[in-house]
C-alpha cells in the first residue's frame, strides 16, 4: 500500500461535486426514492490519439476520497445558504455515512472502450453524488498513464523520466500526473512531492541557470563535479553543444577520472537531436567514455522519439515534460458515468440510455468483465461483458460475437477467462489493498505484453473486441425494442 501522505493538507474534497448531483439528491429524498438501490457504470467510448488501448489508473485516489467522504458543518451551512435544499436533505448530509459497494478494474490493466471501469451500487443519493469524483479521478490518471505507456513503449529499453510539473494544469495535475506517468512506464519523476507521496523514484540534475551563474561553463561543470563526483551529468546546450558544452564536459570528465570517479553523462535540451547525439556519442567514445549516457529532453512525445530513433539518434534516456503531463495531443479522456440498473425486491432491473448515436447507447444491467486469453500464446483475444451471475466454463467452447455486427462470430476452444474487476468497497467498507505505484508499473508492463502487437501499434491499431454475452445483448435489445414500440405508438 502506498503512503497516505497527501498534498491535500486536510483539504476536504467531499464538495467537489457538480451542483446538480446535490439538487437531484435533494429531490430523490423528497420523492422517497433516496434509498432506492441503483447501479452506475463509469466507462469511456474512445481511445485517445487513435490508439488501441488505455492504461487504467487512479483507483487508489478514488479509494482515498471514498474513505474520507463526509459533509462538515461548514459544507451543510454553505448548502443551506444557497436556498436550494430542504432541511430534511441537509440533515441527511450532516449524518451522511457512505454505504455503497464499489468495483473497479485494478490499476495497470489495459482497458478498452465501453467496458465498465468502475461500478457503484448503493442508495441513489450516494451513488449520484460520486459522479464527479469518479470521473475526474479515473479520467485524468488513465489519460496520463496511457500517454506515458505510448511514450515508454516507443522508447524501448531506454528509460523515460517525467519532467512536466512546471507545465501541468495545476498542482494536482503535476502530482497525480507524475503518479500516472510512472504507472504508464516512466522510470522516475522530477516531481519531488510525488516521489515522497507515492514512494516513486525521483531524478534531476541541473538547469541552464546553474551554468549561467558561473563566469564560465567550464567552471560551472567543475563545480557540479565537485558536488556530485559519482553522479556527474551536465547540461551542455547553454551556449553551444559541440563547440563549448561537449569539450568542457569531456575536460571535466577526464579530471573526474583522474580523481577516481566515473562521469554519468550529458543532457541536451535543444537543437537537432539526431545530428547532435551522433556527434556527441562519437566524441565521448573517442575520449574514452563509452559508458557516459546521453539524456535528451526538449518537448518530446512518442512521435518525435520514434522519428529520431529511426534516424539513428544516440540516446540512452529521455526526459519528457509538457506533452506527457498534459497529454497535449488529446488532453481529454471522455469517461462517462451512467445509471444502468435499479433493484426492486432484490431483483436487478436493467435501465438503458438510448441515443441516435450507437456508441452512446448504454449497456444495461449489473455486469462483470472477463478477459479471454489464448492459452498457448497467453495473448488477450477479447473482453466479454457478462451478467453478474454468469460464469464462464473453460471446459466448454465459447462463442463470442460483435455486439453491433452480430454475424461476426468466433468460437474459442483453447482459452482461459480471467475476471478483470475487483470489489474495493463493500457496504461502504474498504476491502481492497492497493499495490505500490512501482508494483502497478511492473504489472502494467506485463499486461501490455499480453496484448497482440496489432493492438499496440500506433497507426491503425487492431480494434480490440469488447463483446457482450448473449444474456447482456438480449437484455439490451429487449429494452431497445420496448422503447422503440413506445415511441412509435404501437
Amino acid at each position: 500500500m502506498e503512503s497516505r501522505f497527501d498534498v491535500r493538507n486536510d483539504r476536504d474534497l467531499t464538495m467537489l461535486v457538480d451542483f446538480y448531483e446535490l439538487t437531484m439528491g435533494n429531490s430523490y429524498l423528497e420523492e422517497g426514492v433516496g434509498d432506492q438501490i441503483v447501479y452506475f457504470d463509469m466507462y469511456f467510448r474512445r481511445v485517445p490519439d487513435g490508439g488501441g488501448y488505455c492504461i487504467m489508473a487512479g483507483v487508489d485516489q478514488l479509494i482515498e476520497y471514498l474513505e474520507d467522504l463526509r459533509f462538515t458543518e461548514d459544507d451543510v451551512n454553505y448548502l443551506r445558504s444557497t436556498g436550494q435544499f430542504s432541511e430534511k436533505f441537509l440533515d441527511y448530509l450532516a449524518h451522511f455515512k457512505f454505504s455503497c459497494d464499489v468495483w473497479a478494474i485494478p490499476e495497470g490493466y489495459p482497458v478498452f472502450p465501453n467496458e465498465p471501469l468502475v461500478t457503484v451500487r448503493g442508495p441513489a443519493i450516494q451513488a449520484q453524488l460520486l459522479e464527479t469524483m469518479v470521473l475526474v479521478t479515473i479520467n485524468h490518471q488513465t489519460l496520463i498513464a496511457t500517454k506515458a505507456s505510448r511514450i515508454c513503449r516507443v522508447a524501448g529499453n531506454r528509460s523515460v523520466m517525467e519532467f512536466g510539473s512546471r507545465r501541468a494544469q495545476g498542482y494536482d495535475g503535476a502530482i497525480y500526473g507524475a503518479r500516472a506517468a510512472v504507472i504508464g512506464g516512466c522510470s522516475a519523476t522530477a516531481n519531488t512531492l510525488a516521489g515522497m507521496m507515492f514512494d516513486i523514484p525521483v531524478s534531476g540534475t541541473m538547469a541552464h541557470s546553474w551554468v549561467q551563474l558561473y563566469d564560465s561553463e567550464l567552471e560551472a561543470f567543475r563545480a557540479w563535479s565537485r558536488a556530485y563526483p559519482d553522479q556527474c551529468l551536465v547540461l551542455i546546450d547553454t551556449y553551444n553543444v559541440l563547440k563549448s558544452g561537449l569539450p568542457n564536459a569531456i575536460k571535466v570528465f577526464k579530471e573526474l577520472r583522474d580523481k577516481g570517479h566515473e562521469p554519468l553523462g550529458i543532457r541536451i535540451d535543444s537543437g537537432d537531436i539526431t545530428y547532435l547525439t551522433k556527434k556527441v556519442r562519437k566524441a565521448l567514445d573517442e575520449a574514452g567514455f563509452p559508458k557516459a549516457i546521453i539524456v535528451i529532453s526538449n518537448s518530446l512525445d512518442e512521435h518525435i522519439i520514434k522519428d529520431v530513433l529511426a534516424e539513428g539518434a544516440q540516446i540512452n534516456s529521455f526526459g519528457v515534460g509538457e506533452r506527457l503531463i498534459t497529454a497535449r495531443s488529446e488532453p481529454v479522456f471522455g469517461g462517462v458515468y451512467k445509471l444502468v440498473a435499479i433493484e426492486k425486491e432484490g431483483n436487478v432491473i436493467p435501465r438503458i440510455k438510448i441515443s441516435e448515436n450507437e456508441e452512446k447507447i448504454t449497456n444495461p444491467g449489473f455486469k462483470k468483465i472477463y478477459r479471454i486469453y489464448e492459452k498457448g500464446a497467453d495473448k488477450a483475444i477479447a473482453d466479454l461483458i457478462c451478467d453478474s451471475e454468469e460464469v464462464i466454463d473453460e471446459s466448454k467452447p465459447l462463442t463470442i460475437f460483435d455486439p453491433v455486427y452480430t454475424w461476426k462470430k468466433k468460437t474459442l476452444k483453447n482459452y482461459k477467462a480471467e475476471l478483470l474487476r475487483k470489489q474495493i468497497f463493500k457496504t461502504g467498507e474498504l476491502c481492497y489493498e492497493s499495490p505500490s505505484v512501482v508494483e502497478i508499473r511492473n504489472f502494467a508492463k506485463a499486461q501490455v505484453e499480453r496484448q497482440w502487437a496489432e493492438v499496440l501499434r500506433f497507426e491503425n491499431p487492431h480494434n480490440y473486441y469488447v463483446d457482450l454475452s448473449p444474456k447482456v445483448w438480449n437484455a439490451k435489445f429487449e429494452l431497445l425494442n420496448k422503447y422503440s414500440e413506445e415511441f412509435s405508438g404501437k
